[in-house]
């Protein structure tokens, strides 16, 4: 029994998700399946709708600040889901137009294609290390920022002179006695 893949699309954004499907086979239609809410109960609905028997799911989507937590529940449901990098993503040089469906479309045919690159995915200990470091990071910049801020406030209340020297004194260094 053969299976036939369907390549899906995802247009990720923090609100919702694109999904675009592609028919596997070189020369099939890329059709719009529409948009869902970015939670996993409307992922879980997605994947009810999708699966049929016989039929196997390939998806893929932009690496992005949205994480790898859809990927994660993808592969744990047992489908495949590779998560691409944006930069690497082949375009046509006079296509300016950039649209969500657009995009979901875009990714269902060269993920069908085979032309997109994926990108490593940490685990979720991993993730949590690298969160950290960029907090750490954060704090770091933002103490250095605050000090500069408190030089610059507290600069006219500073005294300019060097300790232990009165102002009629330091006017009068530097010249010879007649």
């Amino acid at each position: 029994m053969n299976e036939t893949i369907t390549y899906v699309g995802l247009d990720v954004h923090k609100e919702t998700i694109v999904v675009a499907l592609a028919d596997g086979g070189s020369r099939g239609d890329v059709r719009s399946f529409g948009q869902i809410v970015n939670t996993p109960a409307a992922l879980s609905r997605l994947l009810t709708k999708l699966i049929q028997p016989g039929q196997m799911l390939k998806f893929c989507y932009e690496a992005g600040p949205c994480g790898y937590g859809i990927q994660r529940q993808l592969s744990n449901a047992g489908h495949d889901c590779v998560v691409v990098a944006p930069s690497l993503i082949p375009k046509k040089p006079g296509d300016r137009i950039k649209t969500d469906r657009r995009d979901a479309s875009n990714l269902a045919r060269l993920h069908r294609a085979g032309e997109l690159t994926a990108v490593w995915i940490p685990d979720a200990a991993h993730e949590a290390m690298r969160d950290l470091v960029r907090a750490r990071l954060a704090a770091v910049r933002s103490l250095r920022q605050a000090r500069q801020q408190l030089r610059i406030l507290a600069a006219p209340w500073l005294s300019l002179q060097p300790p232990g020297l009165d102002a009629d004194a330091s006017t009068l260094v530097g010249r010879s006695s007649l």
